[in-house]
């Protein structure tokens, strides 16, 4: 008999450990080992954590090892498996470790490849082949696409969490989190006895305070003390929970004719056009929300703006606001209102476009821009590359938790009584108009960060964090794709040849984006140039660009005033003086702002058991020329983390979102 240390590691986190029967088998090029059941005497096997070493004899050398078999039968009641990996000690010495990190339920049996990438083409053998085909096939069967709403991105076909398979499901840990989350945020909050207050104005801006005395956000603090500011207006575009929509203005559009006798004032004696020429002004379009449908919670309308906002870059780098319009048509119904109009007006209009952008924001840039697009990438992967796939192995930790969490997203958040119904201005009837609008508006190069930054023509703008700390990420990452796929794609033809590699992006086009066309995105991939950024687009949208309008949801907004989630009173049609009842009238009523409040706490908080960009707790990779890149990229995201600590500490207003220690790999919140 020969003997061949086999060694099995099971997860970490809870319900990880089981009791039932579980079998190991090598299966080798000469032949297979004994079926194994994985139990020392004495002890107790497949414990949470645990790793553990067995002896698993074969009658002749195996040679080289094509797979390891895992066979689960129940014992008494079911109990599933997480099998992280297993490491095989030839008798030669040899160590060969396979990568697992997948459930094994009910009397599931699972052939697990070593942990070297194979693209289609290295698998010369027919065994090969066709255990690629039948993992392919079983997973195509998990993983389906369906209709979510005519329009938009399809998702993973699955009514509710429970309906998914566990390897994409939370861990005990996490749903435990989440589904005590949003009482935790009352709780924590005091905000409990206001839920059901509806209908109930504050009587004073200060009465907010009555819900913010529990806040612990150091940035939210700062916005109650300079909300009012126009800079802090300003600033709000370029490094607030909406960094994306500010364009540079090279020509005054028709439909917002502001002037400079309107504007001369606030200029220094300058003109829009000297300003426009440096690259001075600049302007925000709510257009997208142009005819949304006002929402109607508790029998009450709800109201939504479409306003334009011209801003300066004044001599300070402050980006100040000229004149806002708070509709898409010039007329006497729609002035342009002015930083010299009565001090409550002027407030009021820029609280219509803080909430404008927190409509624009969750529905357009966090919910579309992130988590619809992220979900396209993840169930293409799963359908289309098996596990030994170099693609699959560097995009699956980009893809923990997705499927859960926007599952989760469509019935409580946007179904028909979901928080989004209960609480935004665009929820309930107008909400798939503007969702099915927001969707349409983006596109593969929108995208790609570098180009969205060109297009929008902010590359000068001062002080723009997001954009600087955004391209840097962004960098990093191009550089880790680059570096770690070069090491399988050497030429374009690999590139061309691949047929797995192929087949995934048709099913993210034709699938994914099918209701979508014109997006931009390539059907297939011609070079490795191509593959490359669309890579750094996949992982930079579902890693740092989710953190940068998700992760300071609580801080912009907890301030309620600062960033309404509706508007129970239509935008003012003239000028003239508006009283502090006027102002109270239109902002959330205490319901909503306490619901406001703890939702945006829910889902901006930092998350326990997250994991980082870089921080690879689960080895896909294990050949060393793949792990040292990856400590290259880890070298690289520490030195960013530096450099945006060094920044920070001479800034009164720290932007922090997008250092790397709080950018999570995956979207999960």
């Amino acid at each position: 008999m020969i003997t061949y240390k086999v060694t099995v590691a099971t997860g970490t986190s809870y319900y990880s450990a089981t009791n039932d029967y579980i079998y190991v088998t090598l299966v080798g090029e000469k032949g297979s080992s004994k079926r194994t059941i994985l139990d020392k005497w004495l002890f107790n096997d497949l414990e949470r954590g645990s790793v553990q070493e067995y002896e698993v004899e074969s009658e002749t050398d195996l040679g080289c090892i094509w797979w390891v078999q895992l066979d689960k039968e129940r014992f008494l009641v079911e109990d599933n498996w997480f099998c992280s990996y297993v490491m095989v000690r030839t008798p030669s010495g040899e160590s060969l470790v396979f990568p697992c990190y997948r459930w094994l339920c009910h009397n599931d049996s699972v052939c697990i490849r070593e942990g070297q990438a194979k693209r289609p083409y290295d698998d010369s053998l027919p065994a090969f082949q066709s255990h690629r085909q039948r993992e392919l096939v079983q997973r195509q069967k998990l993983y389906r696409w369906k209709v979510w709403k005519p329009g938009m991105t399809r998702c993973i076909a699955a009514e509710t969490e429970e309906d998914l398979h566990p390897d994409v499901k939370f861990d005990n840990d996490k749903r435990t989190d989440f589904e005590n989350s949003l009482n935790l945020a009352l709780r924590e909050l005091f905000l409990k006895e206001l839920v059901n207050m509806f209908g109930t104005s504050w009587y004073s801006l200060e009465c907010f305070q009555k819900i913010f005395w529990r806040v612990k956000s150091p940035i939210g603090i700062y916005v109650v003390n300079h909300w009012k500011e126009d800079w802090f207006f300003g600033y709000q575009f370029k490094n607030g929970c909406n960094p994306c929509l500010i364009e540079r203005c090279r020509e005054i559009p028709k439909k917002f004719p502001v002037t400079d006798a309107m504007v001369n004032q606030f200029l220094g004696g300058s003109t829009l056009e000297k300003e426009m020429k440096k690259g001075n002004i600049y302007i925000v379009d709510y257009k997208i929300l142009d005819g949304t449908i006002g929402n109607v919670i508790e029998g009450k309308q709800q109201y939504v703006a479409a306003p334009i906002c011209l801003l300066f870059q004044d001599p300070q780098n402050r980006l100040m606001p000229l004149a806002i319009q708070l509709g898409q048509l010039p007329g006497p119904n729609n002035p342009i209102f002015l930083p010299s109009d009565p001090e409550n007006l002027w407030l009021l209009v820029k609280i219509w476009v803080r909430s404008s952008d927190f409509q624009l924001h969750q529905v357009g840039f966090h919910l579309c821009g992130t988590h619809l697009l992220g979900e396209v990438f993840c169930v293409a992967t799963l359908r289309q590359l098996p596990a030994v796939h170099p693609v699959f192995k560097l995009l699956t930790p980009h893809t923990r938790y997705t499927l859960e969490i926007n599952t989760r997203a469509r019935n409580e958040l946007l179904g028909k009584n979901g928080v989004i119904s209960r609480l935004l201005a665009t929820g309930g009837p107008g909400l798939d108009a503007f969702t099915l609008k927001t969707c349409k508006s983006f596109t593969y190069r929108s995208m790609c960060l570098p180009d969205n930054l060109q297009d929008r023509g902010v590359l000068e703008l001062k002080e723009y964090f997001y954009r600087d700390d955004g391209l840097q990420i962004w960098g990093a990452i191009s550089k880790y794709v680059k570096n770690i796929m070069g090491l399988y794609y050497k030429s374009d033809r690999d590139v061309l040849e691949d047929v797995e590699l192929q087949a995934w992006m048709k099913d993210v086009v034709q699938e994914g984006f099918t209701e979508l066309p014109g997006t931009g995105f390539p059907e297939s991939f011609q070079s490795r140039e191509e593959l490359f950024k669309f890579l750094t687009t996949v992982i930079f949208t579902c890693s740092a660009q989710h953190a940068a309008v998700n992760n300071g949801q609580y801080d912009w907004s907890c301030w309620v005033p600062n960033s309404p989630c509706t508007m129970r009173e239509p935008p003012p049609t003239s000028k003239g003086h508006r009283s502090i009842d006027q102002l109270m009238d239109t902002l959330p009523d205490m319901s909503q702002s306490a619901l406001q409040m703890a939702i945006t706490w829910q889902l901006g908080r930092p998350l326990p058991n997250k994991i980082l960009l870089g921080s690879f707790e689960e080895e896909y990779f294990t050949e060393p020329d793949a792990k040292k890149v990856m400590v290259e990229f880890q070298e690289d995201l520490k030195e960013i983390e530096r450099r945006i600590e060094d920044r920070n500490q001479g800034l009164d207003l720290k932007y922090q979102y997008l250092q790397p220690r709080n950018i999570e790999s995956s979207i999960s919140i």
